[in-house]
């Protein structure tokens, strides 16, 4: 590879990190071609992007990110065989589809090296559990909303059950 297209390269790879605020970093060494490729199916059908990249590619491009990512940087976690998994929303979905594919295998490989959800880092294949029960942005907004609308909801039913009289409300809530 010709030094330009290796610039080219690493200033993707920056911009990528920037875009996307959750990431993975696997082990995937020994795969065959078509585990790969199937394993590349179920991220795309998950909206997730798998790439493979050669570690001096991803530190370089870590390196040039405003957050500190010294713990995957200075570790022993860009060492063998890395690649990508890159998601926009949800922070459990790279954990699911891996989680998936290696139920499909019956295999506990692909590993997880790393992962950086919001700039928290992730390290070892441990976290792989936790990180896929994350609820994402909209799970946890929905959450809210409902908390917030249970007790309006409790206040509309007692309306509706003591026919919109007053004497009926404060018995009701008398009572409770």
């Amino acid at each position: 590879m010709r030094k330009e297209n290796k610039v080219e390269l690493v200033k993707d790879l920056t911009e990528k990190f920037k875009e996307n605020n959750i990431f993975y970093l696997l082990d995937a060494s020994g795969l065959t071609v078509d585990q790969v490729n199937s394993f590349r199916e179920k991220c795309f059908k998950q909206d997730v992007e798998y790439k493979v990249v050669k570690n001096t590619f991803i530190k370089k491009a870590l390196e040039n990110q405003e957050e500190d990512y010294s713990e995957i940087i200075d570790g022993d976690t860009l060492k063998g065989f890395s690649g990508l998994l890159f998601a926009n929303q949800t922070p459990s979905g790279p954990a699911k589809v891996l989680k998936d594919f290696r139920k499909s295998l019956d295999s506990d490989h692909p590993t997880l090296k790393a992962a950086s959800i919001e700039s928290d880092i992730f390290l070892g294949d441990k976290n792989l559990d936790s990180l896929s029960k994350l609820k994402g942005k909209e799970e946890i907004i929905g959450d809210i909303v409902l908390l917030l609308q249970s007790p309006a909801k409790n206040i509309i039913s007692l309306l509706k059950s003591s026919e919109n009289k007053i004497s009926g409300v404060v018995k009701a809530l008398e009572n409770k």
